[in-house]
Parts: structure tokens; C-alpha cells; sequence
């Protein structure tokens, strides 16, 4: 038999409070191991450098978390490479090259647009631009070197 008028009235939530966000070591250690890294890793990547420290550790909670860090701003997705999304810590702005040969992410932080030229393309095209994100393909350095001793 319900004792209280919660339990009478399951509707009436007037006295529920949200539940602040509970802090989790896992979702902490993802966060600083996407930052610490320059790689522009996988879920997949992420998941296997975290599971030995954590081994109830799923690759789903490793998604979920990317997500939401992108939802946040806290992090971005570089897109998918050879059939997987790969994600940047660094939230700064900057644009991305891609090898096309071993697809490797590389950052480049050089402004590539000029101010007069954004403020041209919104005036022109009535949008307003909140982000730069260019993303370059072709082959890197170190590619272009193993390709060179190749034929030579």
C-alpha cells in the first residue's frame, strides 16, 4: 500500500531534483587520454590503450562518452578515415591534413582564411560562419619519403 504521496501520485515529481552529473574516473581518464594524445585517435584506439587500467572498461561507454564530449565542445570529430571516425581533444582552432597513403592526422595551425574573406562569404551568402574546420588529403611526409626510396 503507498505511504507517501509520491508513491500515491508517481506524476507529482515537484519534489524530485535533477541529479547532478555523476563524476566518473572512467569518463575522466577518456577525457585526459584524448588530450594527451596528438594522434586524433579511434573509440577503438582509446579502448585499448584505457582497458588495462580499466578492464569493465565497454567500447560502447567509449562511444557514448566521444559523443557527448563533441556534443560539449570538449572535443570534434576529424570525420571517418579508412572506415572510422577519428576524434581531436584539441578544441583550438586549426584544420587537419590526411594521408591519403597511411591515413595519418596531422594538424595544421596556420589560419588558412582570412577575416576579410569569411566576412565576404557571409555577406554573400547571408549565413553567419561560428567555426572554421578544413580538412586537406593527400600524401605526408613520411609517405612521400618511403615512396622515394621505392624508386630510387
Amino acid at each position: 500500500m503507498p505511504t507517501s504521496e509520491r508513491e500515491r501520485n508517481p506524476t507529482n515529481l515537484k519534489e524530485v531534483k535533477p541529479m547532478p552529473e555523476k563524476f566518473s574516473r572512467k569518463r575522466e581518464a577518456l577525457y585526459n587520454a584524448l588530450r594527451a594524445t596528438t594522434v586524433h585517435p579511434t573509440a577503438e584506439w582509446l579502448y585499448a590503450a584505457l582497458r588495462p587500467e580499466y578492464p569493465d572498461l565497454s567500447l560502447g561507454t567509449v562511444y557514448r562518452n566521444l559523443k557527448k564530449f563533441c556534443a560539449e565542445g570538449k572535443a570534434r570529430s576529424v570525420g571517418v578515415i579508412n572506415g572510422q571516425e577519428h576524434f581531436d581533444g584539441d578544441t583550438s582552432a586549426h584544420s587537419h591534413f590526411v594521408c591519403d597513403c597511411c591515413g595519418r592526422v596531422l594538424d595544421i595551425f596556420e589560419p588558412l582564411v582570412d577575416t576579410e574573406t569569411l566576412e565576404r562569404m557571409e555577406a554573400e551568402h547571408g549565413f553567419t560562419i561560428t567555426k572554421e574546420d578544413l580538412l586537406f588529403g593527400g600524401v605526408c611526409a613520411e609517405c612521400k619519403e618511403k615512396s622515394k626510396n621505392k624508386t630510387a
